[in-house]
């Protein structure tokens, strides 16, 4: 107790420090410990070197009590679970102690009100300021000057509370004290320290209230020199709006005006005139207007102005005559103009709307997945308790549920509009897994699956098992409206305890009758969250390019994964289409789960904040944003059915005609849908067996004519596609070197949809 004692430090802002002497025990007693105050929080080290990793105990003082026992004695306690028992130096530094633990009591009291207000403390900002002008910036400078004044005048506000209460306890013992009679000098020095009690009282409160009255004083001025500052903005960015304008218009005329010379110069010879030229020039144009983008950094969208636009297209449709106009996506996009319906009414096929609800089976799932760790999920025998009733091949005719996407592509004139409605396609697959949690069956080796929506929507689709390991889909629709989509998707999974990661392996092609346009890209990693606690969610992540190989257009789709600390949207989607010059043309941005939207670039330019990277952002002024993909609601109960969409529901109906192979037909994916769990695990494991059996068999066959043969399932690379386990061969299919991607791939050979029409399936392998 007598030992020399480190300063107590004086409060710098939220924190406060110190040696206080803490009771541990009877036998030890009160032991020197050091204390820090931060941010409500009380904590105590043994050494102020422990500070970086050992603390020693923690109180939260919004919920805390402080009482003072004698000169240098006070308690802090939580109520019961934790009480500190202190003692300080002298009476001084006790005061100053309990003055700050108050004071910091207060303020964390009041956050915690704030907190379970409201949980953003940021109010909305001013309008977005023109870019290039360091609007945004001034502005949160100025939002966070104010923040900072409002915080301390709550501060000051708080000490007057302090200041009130304790000034208010001192006048109630003054009065005690005068009311003994106290006579002579004594009395008299009780009413001077009374006085100057409520004299203090009354100033501080005075400077509580100039303070908010500075405060008020200030918020009204910012507002105003906002307004002032945002209408110059604007007034600059007319000003600049309409000499690019004028500059494009003096373009125009100089160039109609060379082309109406050459036409005059050279009236015989008509074929060498201009619409090489003009076309060429119209290129230099937007060149000298539009910066070429290398690649696709993260980027800042800002709104230009529709009448900008408008009054351009209105010059170039004038100009039409010396060269090609481009068609903006801010008017009716073409793909929206409808052909004459047909006359030759058909009655549709109804389908249904329900499949049995979802037993609820109760399963030990840790019994199963522990011995799962780090193995590839297509290589575990599974029970029908994961799965939802339909094949992966099903699955992967889901892909087509917004296939009107692709007919509004394929009516497009213009490739980079029709790259927008590809993209969007690309990005729409991925809506129909945000709540499917549940496993589709692994295909047996030749079971197909037929999608014929020819009456209804114009498409049919065939998908075959093609390959059982690595497992392997074979995927083929083609359309009357003009568009044909193909893909062979491998999956590779690996389960890693907490969370199971899904990488499709393969390329999806889409090619376009009308305009030749032949377009590639690949698909993102899904993710599945708390495999053993919690409740399973869906996260998909990655990046895809969708390019288009007859133009060199591209688009650089970014799926954002999830973070807990992140402020942007849950499954956020942003996207860039460029042509094959680098130049961008469109923004798209949105969800997957839900929707996406597309943006028309006027201009773009390096500048704006720094990324992540210390790259420079690229900066784009983009017209309103226009709706390309909307999410169908779900049907009606879709909860007790495996969240199916529509489409969904439709896949697994039985339908007569198919091939024997067909999904529809598959015995424990049909019990299972039945609610017959039980008996679906027993027909499963039958068919699993069978399909071993039959692999032998042809490896044995394959053995006894000297052909090449592979080794066991646990000895193959997932990623080999190029390996022959044994000498199947696909029935609807044929194995070639894609001419597009150089890769091994399965292509439709034909001969499906003729043998159904002929009803004939006698090459068709007995499966089930």
């Amino acid at each position: 107790m007598s030992e020399p004692k480190t300063p107590t430090p004086t409060p710098a802002g939220d924190t406060y420090k110190g040696w206080v002497f803490k009771w541990t025990n009877y036998i030890k007693g009160y032991q020197r410990r050091w204390f820090v105050l931060s941010n409500g929080l009380l904590s105590y080290y043994r050494t102020q070197a422990e500070m970086g990793h050992t603390c020693r105990g923690t109180i939260n003082l919004a919920t805390a009590t402080i009482t003072v026992d004698d000169a240098c004695n006070f308690v802090i306690s939580n109520g019961g679970a934790q009480t500190y028992h202190l003692k300080a130096s002298c009476e001084v530094e006790r005061q100053r102690w309990i003055t700050a633990l108050e004071l910091a009591k207060a303020k964390a009291a009041c956050m915690q009100a704030e907190s379970d207000d409201s949980g953003d403390d940021f109010s909305p900002s001013s309008p977005p300021a023109a870019p290039g002008q360091g609007g945004g910036s001034q502005n949160s400078e100025v939002q966070s000057a104010l923040r900072t004044l409002g915080s301390k005048v709550e501060d000051l506000s708080t000490c007057n509370d302090l200041i009130s209460k304790h000034g208010s306890a001192l006048q109630r013992s003054l009065s005690e004290l005068d009311s003994l009679r106290l006579t002579g000098e004594a009395g008299d020095k009780i009413r001077q320290v009374t006085e100057r009690a409520t004299l203090f009282r009354i100033t501080s409160n005075a400077m509580i209230n100039a303070c908010r009255d500075f405060l008020a004083l200030a918020q009204a001025h910012s507002k105003r020199w906002q307004k002032a500052l945002q209408a110059e903005r604007e007034q600059r960015v007319r000003l600049e709006e309409t000499l690019e304008q004028l500059a494009k218009q003096h373009n125009h005329l100089e160039r109609a005006f060379r082309g109406a010379a050459q036409v005059n110069a050279s009236a015989d010879n008509k074929s060498a005139a201009g619409p090489g030229k003009g076309e060429a020039s119209d290129e230099d144009d937007d060149n000298e207007f539009f910066d070429a983008m290398e690649e696709a950094p993260e980027f800042i969208t800002v709104p230009a102005d529709p009448q900008f636009h408008k009054s351009v297209s209105c010059l170039l449709s004038h100009a039409n005559d010396f060269g090609s106009c481009t068609i903006y996506l801010n008017e009716e996009p073409l793909a929206m103009n409808q052909e004459s319906p047909s006359l030759e009414l058909v009655p549709l096929k109804k389908r249904r709307t329900r499949i049995p609800d979802k037993p609820n089976y109760s399963l030990n799932l840790w019994s199963i997945m522990k011995n799962c760790i780090g193995k590839e999920l297509s290589k575990i025998p599974m029970p029908v308790n994961f799965n939802e009733p339909i094949s992966m091949l099903q699955r992967l005719s889901e892909d087509l549920e917004y296939h009107e996407l692709l007919d509004k592509a394929a009516k497009c004139q213009s490739s980079l509009e029709q790259m927008c409605y590809v993209a969007a396609f690309s990005v729409s697959s991925y809506s129909t897994t945000v709540h499917r949690t549940g496993k589709p069956f692994n295909p047996l080796l030749g079971e197909t699956y037929e999608l014929d929506r020819q009456r209804e929507s114009g498409y049919r689709s065939l998908c075959e098992q093609v390959s059982h390991h690595p497992p392997a889909a074979a995927h083929h629709a083609i359309s009357d409206r003009g568009w044909t989509l193909r893909q062979e998707i491998t999956v590779a999974s690996k389960f890693r305890g907490k969370y199971l990661s899904i990488m499709p392996l393969g390329t999806i092609h889409a090619s376009f009758e009308k305009s030749n346009n032949h377009y590639t890209w690949k698909k993102v990693t899904t993710t599945v969250h708390n495999i053993i606690v919690g409740k399973l969610w869906i996260d998909q992540s990655g990046e895809i390019d969708v390019v288009n190989h007859t133009t060199g257009d591209r688009c650089h789709l970014k799926f954002a994964p999830y973070s807990y600390f992140s402020r942007d949207i849950a499954r956020k989607v942003t996207g860039v289409v460029m042509d094959k010059d680098g130049k961008a043309h469109y923004v798209l941005s949105g969800t997957w789960d839900e929707k996406m939207e597309f943006s028309r670039v006027m201009q773009s330019s390096r500048g704006g904040e720094n990324g992540t990277e210390g790259k420079q952002k690229t900066v784009y002024q983009t017209l309103k944003a226009r709706e390309l993909w909307r999410r169908n609601p779900l049907p009606e109960g879709a909860e007790t059915m495996y969240y199916f969409t529509a489409l969904a529901l439709t896949l697994n109906e039985p339908e007569e005609g198919v091939a024997p192979t067909d999904s529809r037909r598959r015995p424990d994916q049909r019990l299972m849908e039945d609610g017959r769990w039980d008996e679906a695990n027993s027909e499963k494991q039958r068919l699993e067996e069978k399909q071993r059996s039959a692999r032998r068999e042809r490896e044995r066959e394959a053995a006894s004519q000297r052909t090449s043969t592979v080794d066991d399932d646990s000895h193959t690379d997932p990623s080999l596609k190029t390996a022959l386990h044994d000498n199947y061969q696909a029935l609807w299919f044929d194995r070639c070197v894609d001419q597009i991607t150089g890769e091994q791939v399965h292509i439709y050979k034909g001969g499906y949809w003729e043998e159904k029409e002929c009803g004939s399936w006698e090459g068709c392998p007995d499966i089930f």
